[in-house]
């Protein structure tokens, strides 16, 4: 029986496949971090399935991963879903903060009731009864954009320089001689070292 098992990509079309997850059906653990998967991501049917880890890949649509994996992994304990865009916390975008992050683990343990470890964290018994109360009204919804609302940026290079020394033409350099000469008799490095030594 295989310890191991790999992603197959198709390079043409930048598709991941699972499919040859279907062969392990006593699976009890898995680890796909950092492997470019969205919110496409199909699981099959994972019945021993009690750890997996989806670790910055682009997951961005959580209630339908939850749904998904409600349905897929019934023995499901422990998931963790930190670096997706799903994940609000502060290391992924600066616009979230700590109370994101606390709607995010309550609605995710409305969707999952039977987890005991959450992103690396374990679950308290009072985010447990919060989940029950209010993890339902914790989804967080983003206004649809549409095309027309976005107004487009204009192009600016970012250059350190100040603007009279951005072009080529006008550039001055400086250049000088130094006529201070180190001879490093007084320097910290030589102090143990007589001078019939050097």
């Amino acid at each position: 029986m295989e310890k191991y098992l790999s992603l197959s990509s198709n390079h043409s079309s930048n598709k991941r496949s699972l499919e040859g997850l279907r062969a392990f059906g006593s699976l009890e653990e898995l680890i796909l971090d950092n492997n470019l998967l969205g919110d496409d991501l199909v699981l099959p049917g994972l019945p021993r399935l009690h750890t997996l880890t989806l670790n910055k890949n682009r997951i961005t649509d959580l209630e339908g991963l939850l749904n998904h994996l409600a349905e897929v992994t019934p023995a499901l304990e422990y998931l963790s879903l930190l670096g997706n865009v799903a994940c609000p916390n502060e290391l992924v975008s600066l616009e979230k903060d700590e109370e994101d992050y606390k709607r995010y683990r309550c609605f995710v343990l409305h969707k999952l009731p039977n987890l005991k470890f959450l992103d690396a964290k374990k679950v308290t018994r009072q985010e447990r009864e919060e989940a029950l109360v209010r993890g339902a009204f914790m989804k967080v919804v983003k206004p649809k954009v549409s095309s027309e609302d976005v107004i487009p940026s204009p192009e600016r290079h970012y250059t350190p320089l100040p603007s009279a020394s951005r072009e080529l033409t006008s550039h001055r350099g400086v250049l000088g001689k130094c006529r201070y000469v180190y001879y490093g008799k007084n320097s910290e490095g030589n102090r143990f070292i007589r001078d019939d030594q050097l």
